[in-house]
């Protein structure tokens, strides 16, 4: 009988294989036979008993040579073929145990069995992403199959070592696609774990395909049909009809159960090709919270190197990100990549996905100019390619709604109410949009500069309210406004009228890998985004697996929030990014900062310090700049700052180092005392401060670059400000992405606030040797980077 997927069962048992570590570049499974097709025959003298070892080889090689098998498993699919299999084995996996143990036909085999003493089965695997190298799982059951080669993808030859299965994205989501359809939940966890950690600029679009419900389709010219090794385990049926592409089935049965009036003197007049016109239903496949997984790591990387468009990229003698594991082996050889992958251009990512991209709040870019130049060259990269009408939509609502104009400043406004697109001979900005955008800015300024806070008696300890400007709305205030009677009849133009959120206290971890190990089906199933935040909402396709801005109309505040407290702001916040860099060589208590930021009438820069005690911890905090004290330089790579007179502009870093999830302390080192905090104290930026400014001289490490203030179009003459603020990590891979929020803090100046880590990346921040001790300053042995975006709004 034909029999599809039973209801997916966690079983407690495990592989009858040995324990396979996971190296960075080649994961080799412990067995004496290679995987070529040679076998190893234990011998064994009479009266000795067998070893685990010579049990496990003899288990493998019943499989390698179809030795005593007790079931003959028909499999029908993308490919069609017949395997001589042990139950024994078998009911390793959860599907195979309700099978064979559950009621079912299977489960007495003399109902089913065949002539040959094997009971035969059959298996539809109707989701084609399971392919016929994605049967590596069997083999695993098995304790044995071929060590997976982790490659460069851009390489011309890659170089597969003998014996080795390549781990290609196509190939690692067959794999996770077969272990889950046989619930087997080691090899799913093992699978996820891969492709979590091999995010890339080779690999993005693939996960992202996948994660999104698109099949992974047919392999190419270089990856082999069968596992490496055991193509001879799998005896072909029908080699002239096996598909590539699955048969559309649900077309098939809506077709024949839909209820048609015809006349009947004309239903065998109807022509053969009228069986083309019926509706085709495209496949879609979705593996709930592990979809979501492999989404929020294709997504996180959204401001990596190779998601900037060719124009702007810049060469670096430093290496790259690579898509290899995390921890790459001595025998990983990196190819220089002989074209870029395709990510802007038609091909790579949807329009609807670079529109959420370059909108989102996590995009690493400067700031909001950069933002808008980088718009416009993804845009007129696509427009070169020809005008699409649904594309031209999405730029519409990117340019209008994804950009904050009111955030620049007037010069940059004017200057791109003058841009012109040479495709289409249009402004790329409608001229209303930064007209309102003007209409915001002088409002809030006008909010700042008109407030009645007198600063020559500034209050030690200012009450929260006090110092805020009383911009921010209660969902309930929204929903009074809208009418005095009744919500439908208040004019559209206020029923349309943008808000932003001000977030809550959280910490929330998108696209972790932790927890994986030793996962049942049903935990990688609940596996969701780590988070302290239960107003957060969960991640997935919908919004974009966490992309999407959370921006809101009032319509929408008020459908969103029964409760009626949340807080909106009429100003969208300050977005911008930083970078700190070698901060593995920074010394203790010493500050790295950014570059200085003008928002609102005050100045702000991010800084990070490094605590060695009892462990390594990382603090980053976010910092009100006193207008009077020096500008501190910024951190910067070192190359740059050997070049900085040849106007180079800064490579990107390959390499981002982000805290573990783990209890983070949210606290302000300007105003705590040390007894109240690990971390050291921190007064005002001033020369003669406990903590102070890191800087560099000639060739040391980390380097800063001179000092740049921003314009400052005018002043905040408060001392103290109220805001908000969320600042985004991203993991060492790109694949992760580590969000802390607050509420509004009272920013006084020379204060900071922010958060620090007690559990971190000792390899790339720690900066200690193999014997715990802080390595000697000098040269570091590698340039690496930490990368964080920064949202901040007045209120």
């Amino acid at each position: 009988m034909d029999t599809h997927s039973p209801v997916a069962l966690s079983s407690s048992s495990h592989a009858l294989r040995l324990s396979a570590s996971l190296p960075s570049f080649s994961l080799n499974v412990a067995l004496a036979s290679d995987i070529s097709g040679r076998t190893h025959r234990p011998s064994m003298n009479p009266g000795t008993s067998p070893s685990t070892v010579d049990l496990q080889h003899h288990i493998y090689n019943s499989l390698l040579e179809s030795r005593t098998a007790d079931v003959a498993l028909h499999v029908r699919g993308t490919w069609q073929a017949v395997y001589k299999l042990h139950r024994v084995v078998l009911i390793q996996s959860g599907f195979f145990n309700s099978l064979f143990t559950a009621g079912f036909l299977e489960s007495s085999p003399g109902l089913s069995g065949s002539l040959s003493g094997q009971q035969d089965v059959n298996i539809v695997f109707d989701d084609c992403n399971i392919t016929r190298a994605g049967t590596v799982c069997i083999s695993r059951l098995y304790g044995g199959g071929p060590p997976l080669h982790f490659s460069h993808p851009s390489s011309s030859s890659p170089e597969l070592p003998k014996g080795h299965h390549p781990a290609t994205p196509r190939f690692l989501l067959s794999l996770l696609a077969t272990a889950v359809y046989l619930s087997i939940p080691s090899i799913a966890s093992q699978a996820l774990s891969y492709i979590l950690s091999t995010v890339g600029p080779y690999t993005v679009l693939p996960y992202l395909r996948f994660a999104t419900g698109i099949p992974i389709g047919a392999s190419d010219d270089n990856e082999p049909d069968a596992a490496v090794g055991l193509e001879k385990i799998a005896i072909l049926t029908n080699h002239d009809s096996i598909r590539t592409e699955p048969r559309d089935f649900l077309a098939d049965k809506l077709h024949e159960l839909a209820v048609q009036k015809e006349d009947p003197r004309e239903s065998d007049a109807q022509s053969e090709g009228e069986a083309e016109d019926r509706p085709h239903y495209t496949p879609c496949f979705d593996y709930g919270a592990l979809s979501n997984k492999i989404g929020e790591a294709a997504k996180a990387p959204s401001g990596r190197d190779f998601l900037l468009p060719p124009p702007v990229a810049v060469p670096s003698t430093r290496k790259r990100a690579e898509t290899l594991p995390s921890r790459p082996s001595e025998e990983a050889v990196v190819h220089v990549p002989p074209r870029p992958p395709t990510i802007w251009a038609r091909g790579g990512l949807t329009s609807k996905w670079i529109r959420e991209l370059i909108s989102s709040d996590t995009l690493f870019v400067k700031g909001e100019r950069e933002r808008y130049d980088l718009a416009r060259a993804v845009v007129e990269l696509r427009r070169k390619q020809g005008i699409d009408e649904d594309e031209e939509k999405d730029w519409e609502i990117m340019f209008s709604e994804g950009i904050y104009y009111a955030n620049m400043l007037v010069e940059d406004i004017i200057a791109i109410s003058q841009d012109i697109s040479p495709s289409t001979k249009r402004s790329f900005v409608p001229i209303p949009v930064l007209q309102a955008a003007h209409w915001n800015q002088s409002l809030l300024r006008c909010h700042i500069t008109s407030s009645s806070i007198n600063p020559s008696m500034p209050s030690p300890n200012p009450p929260m309210r006090d110092k805020e400007l009383g911009v921010c709305l209660t969902t309930a205030q929204i929903l009074s406004r809208l009418s005095p009677s009744e919500q439908h009849t208040a004019p559209d133009d206020e029923k349309e009228r943008v808000y932003h959120p001000v977030p809550y206290d959280s910490s929330m971890r998108l696209g972790d890998s932790s927890g994986l190990e030793g996962a049942s089906m049903d935990q990688l199933f609940e596996h969701t985004a780590s988070s302290s935040d239960s107003n957060s909402a969960p991640t997935s396709e919908a919004n974009f697996f966490g992309l999407k801005a959370e921006r809101k109309t009032a319509l929408e505040c008020i459908t969103s929030d029964a409760t009626g407290k949340t807080r909106w702001s009429p100003y969208p916040p300050c977005r911008f990014a930083v970078e700190f860099w070698d901060i593995n060589a920074l010394k203790e208590k010493s500050r790295l900062h950014s570059h200085t930021i003008w928002y609102a009438g005050s100045l702000f820069n991010v800084y990070v310090q490094v605590v060695r005690k009892k462990g390594t911890q990382l603090g980053i905090y976010l910092h009100r700049q006193s207008s009077v004290d020096p500008i501190p330089g910024a951190s910067s790579p070192v190359q740059f700052v050997r070049e900085r007179n040849h106007n180079r502009v800064p490579s990107l870093p390959h390499h981002i180092p982000t805290p573990a999830f783990s209890p983070t302390i949210h606290y302000s080192p300007s105003i705590h005392p040390p007894s109240r905090s690990v971390t050291p104290s921190s007064a005002p930026s001033t020369s003669h401060g406990s903590d102070k400014a890191h800087q560099s001289f000639g060739n040391a490490i980390p380097a800063t670059a001179p000092p740049v203030a921003p314009v400052q179009p005018y002043r905040d003459p408060r001392p103290s400000v109220a805001a908000y603020f969320a600042v985004s990590c991203m993991s060492s891979t790109g694949s992760s992405v580590t969000r802390f929020t607050s509420v509004p803090d009272v920013f006084s100046v020379s204060q900071s606030w922010g958060w620090k880590s007690s559990s971190l990346r000792s390899d790339d921040i720690g900066g200690r040797g193999d014997d715990e001790q802080p390595k000697p300053p000098g040269t570091a042995p590698k340039e690496v980077s930490l990368r964080a975006t920064v949202l901040l709004g007045v209120v």
